[in-house]
C-alpha cells in the first residue's frame, strides 16, 4: 500500500514540475505527465498502480467537468447546439460504427458487440486533453468554446453506447427498443439528478456566509450528482454538466468577491492536480496493458494502426464536410464553429484521446454471465492505448506548429474592444448608483465628486483606453505617484508581517492570534491599492 502512495505523490509532485517545464518548453503539462507516466510504466522497479477501472471516471471526472463547465455557461451551449449535436452526438456515432467495421475486419472472431463498444470508447476527444492542450494556444475564443463543448458532452454519448454494447456482450442479448429506451432514461435521470441538486446546492450556498464553506460544498456537488445519477441509470457526465451550469449561473445572485478569488483559486489548483494525475495515470497504465498483451504484442498493431487511422482520419472528413456545408448557416448565426480550412485543420487535430478512453477499456468485464473469458478484451485494451499515446504524443506535442502553421490565432482587438466596452458599462453603473446614493444619503458635493473621480481613476489605471481624456491624463501623472506609495506600502506591511511572524515562533503568542493578524494583513494592501 505505501508503494501505492509513494507512486501517487510522485506522480503529483511531478505534476507541478510540469507547470513550468510546459511553460518553458512550449508544451502542455498533460503531454509531459503522459510521457512521465509512460517512462515510469516501462522502468521494472516502478510497481504498477492498482486503482479500480471503475473508479477511475467517478473520481476524476466530476471535478474536472465541474472545472470545464464553470468557464462557459448556457447561453454558449443554447447558442451553439446545432454543432454540439453534430459532434458529440452524431460524429461520435459515425466514428463508434466505422472502427467497430474496421476493428471487426481485422478480428472476425471478435462479436460486433464488443467491436462496438471499442469504437464507442475511443470516439470522443477527451474534454480534459481538449481543456489542457487547445486552452493554452492562442486560438480563437470560439474554437475553444466549440472544443470543449464537444468534449463535454460526447462522453455522455459514448458511455451510453459502451455500455449497451458491454451488457450485449456480457448477458448475449440486444434489443433495439431497450437501446433506445437505456439512452432515453439516462439523458432524463441526468437532467432530473442535475438540475435538483444544482438548486438545492445553490440555495444553501446563499445561506453560507464564508466562502471557504461554499466552494467546499462546490467542491461535493459534482461528485454527488456523477454518483446518483449513475447509480440510478442516468449519465453521471451529463448530471455533473447541469448541476454544474445550474450552480455557475445561479452564482451570480450569491457570490461576492471572496467567493469568486477563493473558488477561483481552489479550482485552479485542483484542476491542475487532478489533471497532471489523470494523464500520469494513463501512461501508467502502459504496464497492465503490456502484462495483458504479453510479449507477442506485435501482432496487434496492424488492427490498432487501422483504428488510428479511421479515428484520425474520419474525424478530418466529417470536418472538411460540416464545415462547408453549414458554413453559411454558422455565419449568420455567428455560432462557435470553425469557417475556414485552416481553423477546421486545428480543430481536426485537436482531438485528443484521454482519460475517459483509458478507463472505460479497462473497466473492460474478464468475463461474460456464462463465465467465458469476454472476448478481445487484450485486442480492445491495446487497441484503446494505442489511439491514446498516438493522439496525445504525436497529435499533442505537434498541436502548437499545427497552429503556428496554418496561421489561426484569436483576434485580441476583437477581445480588447469587447473589454472596454465592458469595462464603460461597468463605470456607466457605479456614476449611475453613486449618483443615487449621493441623493439619498445627501452626500456633500466635495464626497461625491472624490468619490467619482476614484472610479474613474481606477477605470483608467484597469484599462486606459477605455477612460476618457480627463482621467487618462489625470491618472498618466499620478502613475508614478501610485506605484512609489504601492512599493512603499507593500515595504512597510511586509516589516509588519516579518515581526508578526518572527511573534508566531515566540513562547506564549497562539499561533491562531497570529494567523488572524496576519489574514488581515495580506487583505490590507488591496484596500490600500
Amino acid at each position: 500500500m505505501h508503494h501505492q502512495l509513494e507512486l501517487i505523490f510522485l506522480v503529483l509532485f511531478a505534476t507541478i514540475l510540469a507547470q513550468p517545464l510546459g511553460k518553458r518548453i512550449g508544451q502542455a503539462p498533460a503531454v509531459l505527465m503522459t510521457a512521465f507516466g509512460c517512462v515510469l510504466a516501462l522502468i521494472p522497479a516502478v510497481p504498477e498502480i492498482h486503482i479500480d477501472p471503475e473508479l477511475i471516471l467517478p473520481l476524476v471526472l466530476p471535478p474536472l467537468l465541474y472545472a470545464s463547465a464553470r468557464r462557459t455557461s448556457w447561453r454558449q451551449f443554447a447558442e451553439n447546439w446545432g454543432a454540439i449535436t453534430m459532434r458529440a452526438v452524431v460524429l461520435v456515432i459515425v466514428t463508434t460504427v466505422a472502427v467497430a467495421w474496421v476493428f471487426h475486419r481485422f478480428y472476425p472472431d471478435v462479436p460486433i458487440g464488443a467491436a462496438i463498444a471499442l469504437g464507442a470508447l475511443v470516439a470522443p476527444p477527451d474534454p480534459v486533453a481538449v481543456s489542457a492542450l487547445a486552452g493554452k494556444l492562442g486560438l480563437p475564443r470560439r474554437l475553444v468554446a466549440v472544443l470543449e463543448g464537444e468534449g463535454l458532452f460526447n462522453d455522455v454519448t459514448a458511455i451510453v453506447i459502451y455500455t449497451v454494447a458491454i451488457q450485449t456482450v456480457v448477458t448475449g442479448t440486444f434489443s433495439a427498443w431497450h437501446v433506445a429506451l437505456d439512452f432515453l432514461l439516462s439523458a432524463l435521470v441526468a437532467i432530473a439528478v442535475g438540475l435538483f441538486l444544482g438548486w438545492a446546492g445553490s440555495n444553501i450556498m446563499k445561506r453560507l456566509d464564508e466562502a471557504t464553506w461554499q466552494v467546499a460544498l462546490a467542491l461535493l456537488l459534482p461528485f454527488a450528482a456523477y454518483g446518483i445519477a449513475d447509480a440510478r441509470g442516468g449519465s453521471g457526465v451529463l448530471a455533473v454538466l447541469v448541476c454544474a451550469l445550474y450552480l455557475t449561473d445561479a452564482a451570480t445572485d450569491f457570490s461576492d468577491s471572496s467567493y469568486r478569488i477563493v473558488g477561483d483559486s481552489f479550482w485552479e489548483i485542483t484542476e491542475m492536480l487532478v489533471t497532471g494525475f489523470a494523464f500520469g495515470l494513463i501512461g501508467l497504465e502502459l504496464s497492465t496493458v503490456l502484462g495483458a498483451t504479453g510479449p507477442d504484442w506485435g501482432r496487434f498493431l496492424g488492427g490498432a494502426a487501422a483504428v488510428v487511422a479511421v479515428v484520425v482520419g474520419l474525424r478530418l472528413v466529417w470536418l472538411l464536410a460540416t464545415t462547408f456545408t453549414f458554413r453559411g448557416w454558422w455565419r449568420r448565426r455567428d455560432a462557435d464553429e470553425p469557417y475556414t480550412w485552416r481553423e477546421t485543420v486545428v480543430t481536426w487535430w485537436a482531438g485528443m484521446r484521454g482519460v475517459a478512453t483509458v478507463a472505460l477499456a479497462l473497466a473492460v468485464p474478464l468475463t461474460t454471465d456464462s463465465g467465458a473469458a469476454f472476448p478481445g478484451r487484450t485486442e480492445i485494451l491495446f487497441t484503446a492505448f494505442a489511439v491514446v499515446l498516438f493522439t496525445l504524443l504525436l497529435q499533442g506535442p505537434t498541436l502548437p506548429s499545427v497552429v503556428r502553421a496554418t496561421g489561426v490565432h484569436a483576434n485580441t482587438e476583437d477581445e480588447r474592444q469587447l473589454e472596454r466596452q465592458l469595462w464603460t458599462r461597468v463605470l456607466n453603473a457605479e456614476l449611475a448608483r453613486l449618483k443615487q446614493l449621493s441623493t439619498t444619503e445627501d452626500l456633500p458635493d466635495e464626497v461625491y465628486h472624490r468619490l467619482r473621480d476614484t472610479f474613474e481613476h481606477r477605470l483608467a489605471q484597469a484599462d486606459p483606453e477605455a477612460a476618457d481624456e480627463n482621467a487618462r491624463l489625470t491618472t498618466d501623472r499620478t502613475l508614478k505617484l501610485t506605484k512609489t506609495m504601492r512599493r512603499v506600502t507593500n515595504e512597510v506591511v511586509d516589516a509588519g508581517r516579518a515581526e508578526a511572524l518572527a511573534a508566531r515562533r515566540e513562547p506564549g503568542v497562539p499561533p491562531d492570534v497570529v494567523d488572524r493578524v496576519m489574514r488581515r494583513l495580506d487583505l490590507r494592501p488591496n484596500s490600500m491599492g
